[in-house]
C-alpha cells in the first residue's frame, strides 16, 4: 500500500449500499424514481427498480468466467488492452508506476463471487499480469444470486463489478482491487445512501483504499428534500479527510434523468454523488482508436454523457473562474471526461485508476483532487490535458450542453494523457 495506507481484515459491519450498472450506446439508461418531496412507496418492488446497461446484462448472462471475459471488449465497444495506448500508460508502467502498492475500491451491490476467475481470464487474454483481488462485505453477508428471494437483477450485478473491476485492472494493473459488495440491490433516491454511507466511512477509518470509485448516482431531483440529501455530504468529506480520492459516474440520461418510477423528468437534471462538492464527476467520451490503440481523430463528447448544472451545490471555490466563462450558476459536472461508450460508470473506474498511479508516485493518498485538477486544467496539453470540443448531450427532448473549446460544462477540462496529467497532478497538489 501506499505510505499511510493500511489494509484491515477485520469484521465488516454496515448494512445496506447502492451502486450503479454502467450504460452504453446501446443501453437502457439509469433509472429514477418518484418525485422530489413524494411520500415513499409502501411496495418497492414495484414501485422502484434497477435499470441496466446492456453491457452489465451480457455479461450477467454469461456464468462461465471465461467467456464473459471474452465478451469483455465487446461490451465496453473497446479493445481493453488498447486503452492503456489510448491513455498513455506506459511511460508511467517504464518507470515502475503501475498501481503497485495502492487499492483501488469498488462499491457495489452482490458483487461477483467469481470475480477472481473472471479477472483472471480477462488478464490472460489481455495480455495483463494476474490481479489481485478482494470481496469485502461490510454489510454483512451477501447472497449467492441462487440464492432464494434473491432479485433476478443480481446477475447484472454482476456484470457490472467485472466491468469496474477490469477497467481497474487495465490502467493501474498491480492495484489491489476490492469488490465492496452489498447484500441489498439498489434503487434510486435516498434508499441504500444512508448504509452505502457506512461503508465509505469503513473504507475511510480502516484507509482501506487510495481511491473509490463510484459506478452509481441518482438525479438529485430523486431525494425527498435537499437535507435528506446534504446529509450524505459528510461522509464523502470523511473520506477524502483520510486521503481517499472518490470519483462517481455523470450520468447516462445526458441533459436530463429519470424519477423512481422510471418515467423521465422531462427538464435538466444532475447525477448525485457526482454532483457533491467532494467527489470529481466523470464524464464519456467516445474514442476512435486505430487497432494498436492510437487516436484516430479527437475524442467526442458521447451522447448520453450525464451533465450539467446542479440546483443543491452552488459555485465551489475551484470552479469560480471556469464559471466565468460558462455562466453556471451552481456546481457544473463533469470536471473530466474518459472513455464511456459503455455508459460513465466506465469513465469512473478509468479515471479512478489515473488518480490511483498519481496516488502511487506520491507515496500516499491524494484525497480530494478537484482544486488542483482546476489550478492544472488551464495547462492544456502540456499538463496532460486533452480537449473535448465536439458533442452535445441532449436527450429525450430535453436541450442539452455542447462540448467546445477550454472547459465546458459538458465534458469539464475534456480527456487526458496520463503521462503527462500524473505528474502535474502532483505539482498543482498543495
Amino acid at each position: 500500500m501506499s505510505a499511510g495506507f493500511s489494509r484491515d481484515r477485520g469484521p465488516h459491519r454496515v448494512r445496506r449500499a447502492l451502486a450503479l450498472a454502467a450504460g452504453t450506446a446501446v443501453a437502457v439508461a439509469l433509472c429514477g424514481a418518484g418525485t422530489a418531496g413524494a411520500a415513499p412507496s409502501g411496495d418497492h418492488a414495484s414501485a422502484k427498480h434497477h435499470s441496466f446497461s446492456e453491457a452489465a446484462k451480457l455479461l450477467g448472462a454469461t456464468k462461465n468466467a471465461d467467456e464473459r471475459a471474452a465478451l469483455t471488449d465487446r461490451a465496453i465497444a473497446a479493445a481493453g488492452n488498447n486503452l492503456q495506448t489510448a491513455y498513455h500508460t506506459k511511460p508511467l508502467y517504464d518507470k515502475g508506476i503501475d498501481g503497485t502498492g495502492t487499492a483501488l475500491a469498488t462499491i457495489v451491490s452482490y458483487g461477483d463471487k467469481n470475480i477472481k476467475a473472471y479477472i483472471d481470464s480477462y488478464s490472460r487474454s489481455h495480455g495483463l499480469p494476474p490481479a489481485d483481488v478482494e470481496i469485502l462485505e461490510p454489510a454483512g453477508p451477501v447472497p449467492s444470486c441462487d440464492d432464494p428471494g434473491v432479485p433476478a437483477d443480481c446477475a447484472s450485478w454482476g456484470g457490472e463489478t467485472d466491468l469496474d473491476v477490469a477497467m481497474f485492472h487495465t490502467l493501474a494493473p498491480k492495484a489491489k482491487i476490492l469488490v465492496v459488495a452489498t447484500p441489498t440491490s439498489e434503487t434510486q433516491g435516498i434508499d441504500g445512501f444512508p448504509d452505502m454511507m457506512k461503508a465509505i466511512d469503513y473504507l475511510a477509518d480502516h484507509k482501506s483504499a487510495n481511491v473509490i470509485s463510484m459506478s452509481l448516482g441518482t438525479p438529485e431531483d430523486d431525494f425527498d428534500s435537499s437535507q435528506q440529501l446534504h446529509d450524505l455530504d459528510a461522509h464523502f468529506k470523511k473520506a477524502t479527510d483520510a486521503g481517499i480520492t472518490i470519483t462517481a459516474s455523470s450520468g447516462d440520461d445526458g441533459s436530463t434523468g429519470k424519477k423512481k418510477d422510471g418515467s423521465a423528468w422531462g427538464k435538466q437534471v444532475v447525477s448525485f454523488p457526482a454532483a457533491s462538492s467532494y467527489v470529481t464527476a466523470v464524464g464519456g467520451t467516445v474514442l476512435h482508436l486505430n487497432p494498436d490503440g492510437t487516436r484516430t481523430r479527437p475524442d467526442d463528447l458521447w451522447s448520453r454523457s450525464g451533465g450539467g448544472v446542479s440546483h443543491e451545490y452552488g459555485v465551489p471555490d475551484w470552479q469560480k473562474e471556469v464559471g466565468k466563462v460558462t455562466k453556471a450558476k451552481g456546481r457544473s459536472l463533469p470536471d473530466i471526461s474518459l472513455l464511456g461508450t459503455s455508459g460513465t460508470s466506465q469513465s469512473s473506474p478509468l479515471f479512478a485508476a489515473v488518480v490511483d498511479l498519481a496516488s502511487q508516485q506520491a507515496g500516499k493518498g491524494l484525497g480530494f483532487i478537484n482544486p488542483a485538477l482546476y489550478r492544472l486544467g488551464s495547462g492544456g496539453t502540456a499538463s496532460g490535458i486533452v480537449d473535448v470540443t465536439s458533442g452535445n448531450n441532449a436527450y429525450n427532448g430535453v436541450p442539452g450542453f455542447s462540448a467546445g473549446k477550454g472547459f465546458d460544462i459538458v465534458s469539464g477540462w475534456g480527456t487526458v494523457d496520463a503521462a503527462k496529467f500524473v505528474p502535474a497532478l502532483l505539482k498543482h497538489l498543495r
